[in-house]
């Protein structure tokens, strides 16, 4: 049997050798990383993994060690990562540099780390032997940071078969949160907000920019709607994943407009996050008008990032955006891109007393806490597809904290420790036990 040290040094290797597969999306390219994984597993003497792919170079790669009539457990992870510019980084970001116990490089954190541990944790299983209960699964998608239809989606869709399953483990969860009072609690995401952006469309009327009062400056007119958009603060709601967490921490829940002054005394990052699902978020992010300095526009097109909570659709909340915005500004509103996530999972099942045992096991005294995302990921597909039961978790030790890690998703400098590698294969592991043996 593998000890956590050889295992250790396995996925630190692993990972390293994943972030130097440039998969930045576009273009993606993730049959690399794929081609690789799946010469790591087959070393390991898995025979049962296959690439799929919907066009040659955006391949998946799903393994099995099959089992029973029991219930199933898929490994979720992507391989692609988003663009890095080496003149922001430290270090070259496709080197998967070892440095002051931490891997550097992008998709260090997203997601390549926890692709490594699945990986790790699931041939250091097959090697031992394990029998599992129900079919075990890994995959490792493509496409998650774009999302036009060649990772798990697809598969969703075109071979439902390989990655149908009764749980899920996949990104989104894991902070190790050390409160004001001592205690510690281990997030898990077992909920997400929907994404639903949409988009104003704020008419005026074109003149000539040395002459103000000739035109209508639908510029001008758009700001006064940005302000009330950033000004609007929604009446906050609970959701059972704030409710859980309150139970959790507090021993009770208050009500939902005292969420974030309970909470931010204990953990200012804590209570960020729960300010953001206490009801809808609304951000101005993407603005354009006139494409010449010297024509006032008559048309100005704002973005804004829209996030729903989980149940709600754009429908429901068009209402108190019309009427956020007022009625004294002509403009359109269009919903763009289609909305996605918002979906959850409940927490009365085998996997989240899994989750409550490793945490427990790991460090006596600390809380395991439910939270939704206040994003989405690709767990979503695996809910409306087969009514999963999916979480996102894979723990953190601290040694980066919480608010730094999440400073380097998307950014330079993106890095993880090693010691968060040991504390993920260790709960993969335990999972897989807990649910399949």
């Amino acid at each position: 049997m593998s000890t956590l040290v050889d295992l250790r040094e396995e996925v630190t290797d692993l990972v390293q050798r994943l972030v130097r597969v440039d998969t930045t999306n576009p273009p993606g390219n993730e049959t690399a990383a794929a081609e690789l994984l799946r010469e790591y597993l087959e070393a390991s003497g898995i025979d049962n993994c296959e690439l799929i792919a919907r066009t040659p170079e955006r391949a998946n790669l799903v393994a099995r060690i099959p089992g029973g009539d029991g219930p199933s457990l898929l490994f979720l992870g992507h391989t692609d990562v988003v663009l890095a510019d080496p003149a922001e980084w430290s270090v070259p970001p496709f080197s998967g540099e070892l440095r002051d116990g931490m891997v550097w490089g992008r998709g260090a954190i997203d997601m390549k780390s926890q692709v490594a541990a699945n990986a790790v944790a699931f041939a250091s299983l097959a090697r031992e032997g394990f029998k599992p209960s129900g079919d075990l699964i890994f995959a490792a998608t493509a496409d998650e940071e774009n999302g036009t239809g060649f990772g798990l989606e697809w598969l969703c869709e075109a071979h439902p078969d390989v990655v149908r399953c009764d749980f899920s483990i996949n990104e989104g969860g894991g902070d190790r949160v050390e409160l004001e009072d001592g205690r510690a609690i281990y997030q898990a995401t077992v909920a997400e907000k929907m994404t639903a952006p949409f988009r104003i469309l704020v008419k005026g009327r074109s003149g000539h920019a040395s002459m103000p009062r000739i035109a209508d400056n639908a510029l001008v007119n758009a700001t006064r709607l940005i302000d009330r958009i950033a000004d609007y603060r929604p009446e906050p709601q609970l959701g059972p994943e704030v409710e859980g967490f309150m139970q959790a921490v507090f021993g009770e829940v208050p009500p939902a407009a005292e969420v974030v002054e309970r909470a931010a005394p204990l953990s200012p990052v804590a209570a960020v996050v729960l300010d953001a699902l206490l009801g809808p978020t609304f951000s101005p992010t993407m603005i354009s008008a006139s494409q010449k300095r010297n024509v006032i526009p008559a048309l100005c097109a704002v973005e804004v990032d829209c996030r729903l909570m989980p149940g709600q659709h754009p429908e429901d909340v068009e209402p108190t955006i019309r009427a956020v915005l007022g009625e004294d500004v002509d403009y359109e509103l269009e919903w763009v891109e289609g909305a996605h996530g918002g979906t959850r999972s409940p927490l009365d099942t085998p996997l989240w007393r899994a989750l409550e045992e490793w945490v427990a096991e790991t460090e006596p005294g600390a809380i395991a806490a439910p939270l939704a995302c206040v994003g989405f990921t690709d767990s979503h597909w695996l809910r409306e597809a087969f009514g999963t039961v999916a979480y996102g978790f894979f723990p953190t030790t601290g040694e980066l904290p919480p608010e730094v890690a999440a400073g380097l998703v998307h950014s330079a400098d993106e890095r993880i420790p090693v010691s968060d590698l040991e504390a993920g294969v260790s709960w993969l592991r335990h999972a897989a036990h807990a649910i399949l043996s």
